[in-house]
């Protein structure tokens, strides 16, 4: 399903939980730090006799945020220093990830760490990239609160359908364009000439609108 839907090859950066079917993929890829954090914070509840869990959970949240700065900064500096300060910051996570004597708890937790380590530090690499898909699981709320209250389509065709729609709905959004104008606009282009108005002409048409009146 996901080479279907996103291709064998990912042109940008791919941000995901630890599902391995992202690992079919192609692309620079990111882990979500925020389910990973969520993981430890797990482990935290259910074992908070091992302090040492908290400390490990502390000093990676450190180096997510040092990794933010950097990025930040990386405009700032020279491409030699911001690789430097990048290549310390991968140390510093490995070493934590080779912490001392660790009681079985946390030795369970750094091998889950451990098997995602490789695409802990990626954001930092890409301007303005986050550490964590929530804003993709944000815009897909939407569709979550519609099957929990409606109980899902009864068909996959319906199914399929709908995740469309809410497909072209979302991405309407993130192009500040209005959903239902687009909706209507392609479905009158369609009756007139048998094909559907893609985005990108929708987009076209309107900006030459837009140009016309300030003229």
């Amino acid at each position: 399903m996901v080479e279907r839907i996103l291709g064998i090859f990912f042109y940008g950066l791919l941000i995901t939980d630890a599902w391995h079917a992202y690992t079919k993929i192609v692309c620079a890829r990111q882990t979500c730090m925020a389910h990973l954090f969520r993981k430890i914070r797990h482990f935290i509840k259910e074992f908070p006799q091992y302090g040492s869990i908290m400390r490990f959970f502390l000093k990676l949240k450190r180096i997510i945020r040092e990794g933010e700065k950097l990025q930040k900064a990386r405009s700032t500096m020279g491409e030699e220093a911001f690789q430097r300060r990048l290549g310390l910051l991968k140390k510093r996570l490995s070493e934590l990830l080779a912490w001392q004597n660790p009681n079985p708890v946390l030795k369970e937790l750094i091998a889950k760490v451990r098997r995602q380590e490789p695409y802990i530090l990626t954001f930092v690499e890409y301007p303005n990239a986050p550490s964590h898909n929530n804003y993709a699981e944000y815009i897909i709320k939407k569709g979550i609160l519609k099957r929990k209250v409606s109980g899902g389509s009864r068909s996959e065709k319906g199914a399929r359908a709908y995740a469309c729609l809410q497909s072209i709905a979302q991405t309407c959004h993130l192009r500040n364009i209005s959903f239902h104008h687009f909706l209507k606009t392609t479905l009158i282009h369609y009756l007139r000439t048998g094909n559907p108005m893609s985005l990108a002409e929708y987009e076209a048409q309107f900006h030459q609108q837009e140009w016309k009146l300030a003229a």
